[in-house]
């Protein structure tokens, strides 16, 4: 019989507590499906843990490149996307784009997940 590759089980008390209360408002449905949608490339969120993991938490472009396997525009492409989604900082200097983790960014989508 083939194996199948499980992903790992987080505890809900763990992190959160049971959603309850109010139903979730238009605007934060929005905000948290453009979040999510940001999140959901296996990329992506390599790119994230590879920038917090950085020295410094702060990464070049030029870094991550070899790193993960990307040409160089596809990982632009796929930082431009984080940074528009509010998760990394960008600044430019001379040629090069260094990014920076916002670390209150996944805090605030957890945040949405469940009700106050």
């Amino acid at each position: 019989m083939p194996t199948r590759e499980l992903l790992p089980v987080i505890a809900l008390d763990a992190c959160c507590s049971v959603a309850t209360g109010d139903a979730m408002s238009v605007q934060d449905a929005d905000m948290l499906a453009r979040a999510l949608k940001a999140l959901a490339d296996p990329a992506r969120l390599r790119l994230l843990s590879m920038v917090a993991a950085h020295d410094d938490d702060e990464a070049c472009v030029c870094d991550l490149t070899e790193s993960i396997g990307l040409s160089q525009p596809t990982v632009s492409h796929h930082l431009k996307v984080l940074t528009d989604a509010g998760f990394l900082t960008r600044s430019k200097r001379g040629t090069w784009a260094y990014y920076r983790l916002v670390p209150e960014a996944l805090g605030q989508v957890s945040s949405l997940l469940v009700a106050p």
